[in-house]
């Protein structure tokens, strides 16, 4: 209809809408929202996918469809599967960063836009949705937890399954980013806690986060929801770090 379109130009002209990754401006009428230099720099994870730690795996094109990473065939992670939704590159990386450090809300369309095109139907049956914590005192200072965001993003429709304060770290740690592999994993020892009054036992759990670098924080998490009585953990992260794997298929273990 001409009267739409001439509403949506004379809104983008009164309040035009900016992109969530650069903030140049966009026509408020149309879908988009992010600019297509924006756009093209964040990239969705391709199958074939590890089965577990969900990373992408390269030279196994035709040799199947349910790989295995090297990483996962050697140490079995707690958690029954990890998936991500795109890939950790600088574009992501900044709209991660604007949310995380600088609180910028703003890019939540963006994220929306992002999540909206990922299919969860792997997560279609978790009992609850449970977020890896910030200390207090981080908590307090930023005034967020960027995973309890994004889990709402996730499970807009099941709002009532998301529990950001049953999972809880005892004490603040020195950032992982700061952190090679093995120093990753002792920092984050005994770190995190399951709160006494949750109900986790017998439950299908969702763990969400924001970026899936090397696993040791979700890791860690899981096994202490898993020492808890739940049946399983299922990791949800908007981002995936790392190159792809070379993989090992069923069957050729």
């Amino acid at each position: 209809m001409w009267l739409t379109r001439f509403a949506g130009s004379c809104m983008d002209i009164i309040l035009p809408p900016g992109c969530s990754g650069c903030g140049v401006r966009l026509p408020v009428s149309g879908p988009a929202r992010f600019c297509k230099r924006c756009a093209s720099g964040i990239h969705y994870l391709t199958p074939p996918v590890c089965r577990v730690c969900g990373i992408e795996i390269s030279g196994v094109s035709g040799a199947g469809h349910d790989p295995l990473c090297g990483e996962c065939l050697r140490n079995p992670p707690p958690y029954t599967m990890a998936r991500s939704v795109v890939r950790y590159e600088p574009q992501v990386k900044w709209l991660v960063h604007k949310l995380k450090y600088g609180g910028e809300f703003s890019i939540i369309p963006g994220l929306v836009a992002v999540i909206g095109d990922y299919d969860l139907a792997e997560y279609a049956f978790v009992d609850y949705v449970l977020v890896v914590p910030l200390h207090i005192r981080r908590l307090r200072h930023r005034g967020f937890n960027q995973a309890a965001v994004l889990a709402r993003l996730f499970f807009a429709e099941r709002p009532s399954i998301i529990k950001a304060d049953w999972l809880f770290r005892t004490r603040n740690t020195v950032p992982q980013t700061e952190l090679d592999r093995n120093a990753r994993r002792r920092n984050l020892q005994g770190a995190f806690q399951v709160k006494a009054t949750a109900d986790v036992a017998g439950s299908r759990i969702c763990l969400v986060d924001d970026v899936f670098t090397t696993g040791t924080t979700v890791t860690e998490c899981s096994k202490v929801i898993m020492a808890s009585g739940a049946a399983e953990v299922r990791v949800l992260t908007l981002a995936r770090a790392g190159v792809p794997h070379s993989g090992r298929l069923r069957g050729m273990q």
